[in-house]
């Protein structure tokens, strides 16, 4: 973490930031929303984000935030994104009281301060979180399917295909299936491809990466096939334009992913049985094996 910032949302602002995210709700309300969930968060509850999860953050009232760039630098075990970690506030007094009156400058705060500063929330959050029984990734209600999640996070390259994922928690594809559109809303291979796009955002802000090795990376076997899956999602932006466009235009493109994301979300369950089918129908296409 190198930067701790206090800032206040007006009512109906909707507020993201690029890379991770730690956060604490000092008053007010808001959703956070992601690709695959949408969250209430209040007074005193904190949020951990990491980089690959677009996400945006919307206020009901007039809200104050304490945030930062928190990551996590050696995992020790894989958080959910998002991590929400409720009444944070009451139950860790102590850090608490630390941060409302101590920010964090990236220019002046030394380097060994602001490693044990975000060490001290970093576990003060992965504590409360294991004493709430380690929730499922994204909030999802089904380990088996936050495990296959979790996998396709992790390896966001692989060549997967609903086989593959049944496989690896010991389902049938059609249970498998279903299982993900009780969850998520999402078919299995609509999920992989939102798990690629959050990937390739974060490979596209490192503008020193070429395209052709981001479109590997996130398991396209052409830098075709990729900027169509990309342009797909993305309203016709491609992965060039994305990364060219100014800082404020990038944040507007990641909530307005969120959002297209929750209104395909919220459409009647027979549009999502259609999508989910061509999903399945173009599985071959995001399979492409990577040499």
């Amino acid at each position: 973490m190198t930067t701790l910032t206090r800032e206040r949302l007006s009512a109906g602002a909707t507020w993201s930031r690029p890379g991770a995210l730690w956060l604490v709700v000092l008053s007010g309300s808001a959703t956070l929303e992601t690709a695959g969930s949408r969250r209430e968060v209040g007074a005193g509850d904190a949020v951990l984000v990491d980089a690959r999860t677009a996400h945006c953050l919307v206020a009901h009232a007039e809200t104050d935030l304490v945030h930062g760039d928190l990551r996590q630098a050696v995992p020790t075990v894989a958080l959910p994104s998002p991590l929400v970690v409720r009444e944070f506030e009451r139950r860790q007094r102590g850090v608490m009281a630390l941060v409302r009156v101590c920010p964090l400058d990236a220019i002046s705060a030394p380097a060994p301060y602001a490693a044990s500063y975000a060490g001290l929330i970093g576990a003060a959050m992965v504590a409360l979180w294991e004493q709430d029984g380690r929730a499922a990734p994204d909030g999802l209600g089904d380990p088996q399917v936050g495990d296959v999640v979790a996998a396709l996070a992790a390896r966001p390259g692989e060549p997967w295909t609903v086989d593959r994922m049944a496989a690896l928690v010991h389902l049938s594809r059609s249970a498998l299936t279903e299982r993900f559109r009780r969850a998520t809303g999402h078919s299995p291979m609509g999920m992989l491809r939102q798990v690629r796009m959050d990937r390739a955002r974060t490979l596209l802000a490192d503008r020193c990466l070429l395209i052709t090795r981001i479109a590997v990376e996130v398991g396209y076997g052409s830098v075709a096939a990729f900027s169509r899956a990309f342009a797909a999602e993305h309203d016709g932006v491609s992965p060039l334009a994305w990364r060219t466009a100014p800082s404020g235009s990038v944040s507007d493109a990641v909530s307005d992913v969120v959002s297209g994301a929750r209104q395909a979300h919220e459409r009647p369950a027979q549009t999502r049985r259609h999508r989910g089918a061509r999903a399945d129908h173009e599985q071959r296409a995001d399979a492409v094996a990577v040499q």
